[in-house]
């Protein structure tokens, strides 16, 4: 049977590729080491899986309202208060089955075929995907290396055509790491409110930041840009529940509303138990949040220290997520390789550990390496990949 000409264009996800070929490794016996994890390590905290066990036994295990529990919804409401001194109504808000699904239920309903979104490299791999699958066109804009891959207003104002719809603003980044101030969010925003285009902020790694840095939402900075963002976000990386599979959108009702229309013929609601989970994750304790926290900025001090320190490795020093993005180009060309690719399936065949290329978010120079694992591990793998790189370069 023809598949259908949406899902023929799909590109593959790098991440979900090197781990499948890591657990094939792992499976035949050998010790791999794989850092291409987009989750935390650390299981969800006891009190929020307390609060799904009694849901359950409550008998919360019926349909929900498709845009999210009242109940879950103004917890996400006093969070946006509390945490960004933002207000919303319960019509500006829909919890949807992750992050990811909001991201994907949104551009179903504001794109039509050909329209345009402006996507910075490097970029989380399912975005341009979405933006495909819903008829939409992804437009590409390079975050260079030297600006900390962040893009600057002029190069939006480049991009921008009578097709554009709406960019995108991941901060902090993956696969980056990296954060907009608010001065340079404030400055792309204006660019926005000038052409009547859409931002779609997502802010998933909002508590995991680093250094002294703090994370601002462009929704935050004016009562016009607040209009003209749509915030996503969800408690899969904040509180270590991405199985769980609950993230949010909010913004403009009309948009949300049609986003709502849409999950009641797609997923009917996300699941309930799942809900009640998330509601303990955003009344109870914070501290499981920030003891996370502090353990990847540890981690992230230490391995950052030791990764540059490898021949042919530089590396933008993340501020927030749990994920460096070094540049690997010169590792590569060292050790006889003709890309980086070809470079991170050498190391995983013969040293076993698994990276992620960069290629696969828009960045071929670049390799993405997870510190969400732990710290005896990440020294292993650095030894590794210390080792193969200097017995390449000698032999």
């Amino acid at each position: 049977m023809k598949l259908a000409k949406r899902v023929a264009s799909l590109t593959p996800s790098s991440t979900l590729a090197i781990t499948a070929k890591a657990k094939e490794l792992k499976a035949a016996g050998y010790d791999v080491i794989g850092l291409g994890a987009g989750e935390p390590d650390f299981n969800t905290p006891q009190h929020i899986m307390e609060a799904a066990v009694k849901a359950m036994y409550d008998g919360h295990t019926k349909y929900t309202p498709s845009g999210g529990l009242a109940t879950l919804k103004e917890e996400i409401i006093k969070k946006f208060q509390q945490d960004q001194q933002l207000d919303y109504k319960p019509s500006e808000i829909i919890v949807c089955v992750g992050a990811k699904h909001a991201l994907y239920t949104l551009f179903q309903v504001i794109l039509d075929e050909g329209d345009e979104v402006i996507i910075p490299t490097p970029y989380w791999v399912s975005y341009p995907e979405q933006v495909k699958l819903a008829g939409g066109v992804p437009i590409y804009v390079e975050g260079l290396e030297q600006n900390e891959f962040k893009i600057t207003p002029e190069q939006l104002k480049q991009a921008i055509t009578d097709r554009t719809k709406a960019v995108i603003i991941n901060s902090p980044s993956n696969p980056t790491g990296v954060i907009y101030t608010k001065e340079e969010l404030q400055a792309l925003g204006e660019v926005c409110l000038a052409h009547d285009v859409l931002i779609v902020s997502d802010e998933i790694y909002e508590k995991l930041v680093y250094g002294g840095h703090e994370h601002v939402s462009v929704a935050q900075l004016s009562p016009e840009l607040k209009k003209q963002t749509i915030i996503i976000n969800g408690v899969s990386k904040s509180h270590s529940m991405t199985g769980w599979r609950i993230g949010y959108a909010a913004g403009d009702a009309d948009i949300i509303r049609a986003m709502t229309d849409l999950a009641s013929h797609s997923t009917s609601n996300p699941t309930s138990i799942a809900q009640y989970a998330a509601i303990a994750a955003y009344s109870g304790s914070q501290e499981p949040v920030e003891q996370m926290r502090q353990a990847f900025e540890e981690r992230l001090n230490i391995i950052y220290d030791r990764l540059i320190q490898i021949p042919g490795f530089s590396c933008v020093k993340p501020q927030g997520a749990f994920y460096l993005f070094p540049n690997a180009k010169e590792a590569a060309t060292m050790t006889g390789y003709e890309s980086v690719d070809a470079f991170v399936e050498a190391l995983l065949e013969e040293a076993k550990v698994a990276l992620v290329p960069g290629s696969g978010f828009g960045a071929p120079n670049n390799v993405r390496l997870s510190y969400a694992t732990s710290l005896e591990l990440l020294h292993q793998a650095l030894d590794r990949i210390a080792t193969f790189v200097n017995e390449k370069t000698r032999g």
